[in-house]
């Protein structure tokens, strides 16, 4: 569990539980995951934003917009990135 922030009155834990569903969290959850990944596979491979934008044909400011986590990628937006990066989006079963 998090440490107490006076900002929100109790922990991050507690803020979200009561103000999102647990559908939002975990769809939240798996966007972070998600472009975590992306970010770690671009820099592991030294590939800059804008090398990314000559690979992929998606723009540098969508791919910052998206590293922020500002903007939420459409589907054909993270299959263009993914793919000079040398990977692929997969559909697995959650884990219980």
């Amino acid at each position: 569990m998090m440490a107490k922030n006076p900002a929100i009155k109790g922990s991050w834990d507690e803020w979200e539980k009561a103000h999102f569903t647990p559908e939002e969290i975990a769809a939240s959850d798996l966007r972070v995951e998600l472009i975590g990944e992306l970010i770690k596979a671009r820099q592991e491979r030294g590939i800059t934003q804008q090398k990314l934008e000559a690979l992929s044909g998606v723009k540098q400011p969508v791919i910052a917009r998206l590293e922020r986590g500002t903007t939420v990628p459409s589907v054909s937006t993270l299959l263009k990135l993914l793919a000079p990066l040398g990977m692929k989006l997969s559909i697995v079963p959650i884990d219980s």
